[in-house]
């Protein structure tokens, strides 16, 4: 398996409901809020989180939030963080727990 995937599958909504439920999705999310969710996709600039309770929703937490040394998180991982903002592109983005630093 290559080490970096795109988020596909049925567990992924497509991109059409994502934009339908955007504003929603917004509500549901504010920046500051804490979520929960699972690594569904890898790439070199971060990873895509289908977050828990928010079945429309995709976060991505991008590696510019990464402490230098530390490694991306696996596909399937539980992973939780804090929404950073929302993006124009319908993705929520977050950074996650474990990459905070003392730093914060």
């Amino acid at each position: 398996m290559d080490e970096y995937t795109w988020p596909a599958g049925h567990e992924v909504p497509a991109a059409e409901v994502i934009w339908q439920s955007w504003e929603t999705t917004v509500a549901a999310l504010p920046v500051g809020a804490h979520v929960a969710g699972e690594v569904i996709g890898r790439q070199r600039f971060g990873i895509f989180i289908r977050i828990d309770g928010v079945p429309d929703a995709v976060a991505l937490a991008e590696i510019t939030a990464m402490p230098h040394g530390m490694q991306l998180p696996a596909l399937g991982a539980s992973v939780e963080g804090e929404v950073l903002g929302h993006a124009h592109n319908n993705q929520v983005r977050i950074r996650l727990d474990e990459w905070r630093t003392s730093a914060d």
